[in-house]
């Protein structure tokens, strides 16, 4: 008989729910930290071991292969059970993160870089597939929240761990110092996680062959952004997008689908058109790859200040979502027009503010980047538990945990896409030629300039999903 007793937040956190609570959260705590700490050295990195034309390359690598990971996750657990799913993603993980520590070139760092992506890509999905199984049902949503708060950590504990060792000189120590924490997630994992699958285990099927082609399409623009020459720059962004368009012609007809139906319509507001907004409005916050190197070298920030500037852009995002994800329809649809703008007008300050000499370290100038820097996550956040809402409701009947689970899918996709294309975008601008201050001030224009676009895309297809009869969006974002 299933207990009817409230969830509470001391049931969750107490006697073994609390361990199995930190083991969950743990591994999504694990992964996100360290992508703000490799955000943070990237810079102190590129300047030891040398590799600055590969610096996208590194999220580009560890993106697509989460990609990768996170759509295994089903297949992992059903072969291998949810313990040893478990501990195949952390030793992944583990062997990924202790190759980047050791890296003595930039093409090692790579190595490991894609093999952490590999690693923490299965472990989300594995942290998220796995509430169901190690909670009762009315625990299911404290114990979700519980996982994605662990990104709003991550912002905090980051850029510290990264900033602090950079500063120092060591820093091969911010990856080291993940490994205990790898081995005690792994000790937990084995006293806490189950061997096995209660309930019987249907069989998993998944869209190899469209995750390949995605893959592919990031992989093949990443080739053509080596060389500063626009005509294959040209080229690559075209092969690599025919090859998306690939995916859909695929994905239509497979026995085995990624995305549900109308997802690749673009007509009269639907579904096609909210993910198109999730795609735009995640590649636009991309540029937070490439902040902690522009203001390092630009106006001269230590890692750990630049770290946590950087960090603005999700804390925004965390506290726009916050702040509008109760509000009423009619502030809802307003909040879904202004988000996209307010993002890409925070995009437009950056590409006037980052480039300019005047800001300095010693001249306070730190003051005039933190609103433009939280103003772009802010953006996305403001609207995005409306278009999530929005997608949810859109959903074809049937397809509805397909359609949630495309937006993971779509949203690591444009992630890869928009740091492929933001270091396309800063190599051709000056980067790496003529390189230096005056090249990274070229860079930091041009790319800033040309992201801001993106959330103004976004604002026209948001247009067109306001466009639908008023009593079907208010429906969607009712819920919201």
């Amino acid at each position: 008989m299933q207990n009817t007793k409230a969830a509470s937040w001391g049931e969750l956190l107490s006697g073994r729910n609390a361990l199995r609570s930190i083991a969950l959260a743990g591994g999504v705590a694990l992964h996100a930290v360290n992508v703000y700490i490799a955000t943070t050295i990237l810079p102190s990195v590129v300047e030891d071991i040398g590799g600055l034309e590969y610096y996208a390359w590194n999220t580009t690598l560890f993106v697509a292969a989460s990609i990768f990971g996170s759509a295994l996750s089903p297949k992992t657990l059903h072969i291998f059970g949810p313990r040893r799913a478990f501990l195949v993603a952390i030793a992944l993980f583990a062997l990924g993160t202790a190759a980047c520590a050791a890296a003595p070139t930039m093409g090692w760092m790579l190595a490991g870089r894609t093999w952490q992506g590999l690693g923490g890509g299965l472990l989300l999905g594995l942290c998220y597939s796995s509430i169901r199984i190690v909670f009762e049902e009315r625990l299911w949503p404290l114990a979700t929240g519980l996982t994605s708060s662990m990104w709003g950590i991550a912002t905090l504990l980051g850029p510290a761990i990264g900033g602090i060792f950079a500063e120092t000189g060591h820093w091969r120590w911010a990856f080291w110092v993940v490994l205990p924490m790898c081995a005690g997630l792994a000790w937990l994992v084995t006293q806490q996680i189950s061997a096995k699958v209660s309930s019987p285990r249907t069989d998993v099927k998944v869209p190899m062959l469209q995750i390949a082609l995605l893959v592919a399409s990031v992989l093949v623009i990443s080739v053509s952004s080596l060389t500063y020459q626009v005509s294959w720059n040209a080229l690559g962004i075209i092969a690599g997008l025919l090859i998306g368009l690939g995916v859909a012609r695929v994905d239509k007809t497979a026995s085995v689908r990624l995305m549900p139906t109308g997802a690749y319509s673009l007509k009269k507001g639907g579904l096609g058109s909210l993910y198109a907004c999730v795609c735009l409005l995640s590649i636009g916050i991309t540029v937070e790859v490439f902040v902690p190197y522009f203001l390092q070298m630009i106006h001269d920030y230590t890692p750990l200040i630049a770290g946590y500037m950087t960090a603005l852009m999700s804390a925004g995002w965390t506290v726009g979502s916050i702040t509008s994800s109760s509000r009423s329809s009619a502030t809802a649809r307003k909040l879904l027009r202004a988000g996209p703008l307010v993002s890409a007008a925070s995009l437009a300050g950056l590409a006037a503010l980052v480039p300019w000499s005047g800001l300095n370290a010693n001249a306070n100038g730190v003051w005039w980047l933190l609103l433009p820097l939280m103003g772009v996550g802010l953006g996305i956040g403001l609207c995005w538990p409306h278009l999530l809402t929005q997608v949810f409701k859109t959903s074809p009947p049937g397809e509805e945990n397909m359609a949630s689970s495309a937006i993971i899918t779509i949203q690591l996709y444009a992630m890869a896409l928009g740091a492929t294309l933001g270091g396309m975008i800063a190599n051709a601008a000056g980067l790496i030629e003529p390189g230096g201050v005056e090249g990274t001030r070229h860079a930091a224009l041009a790319m800033f300039a040309i992201f801001a676009l993106s959330p103004v895309a976004a604002a026209i297809f948001m247009g067109r999903v306001l466009r639908r009869p008023a009593a079907a969006v208010a429906a969607a974002t009712d819920a919201a």
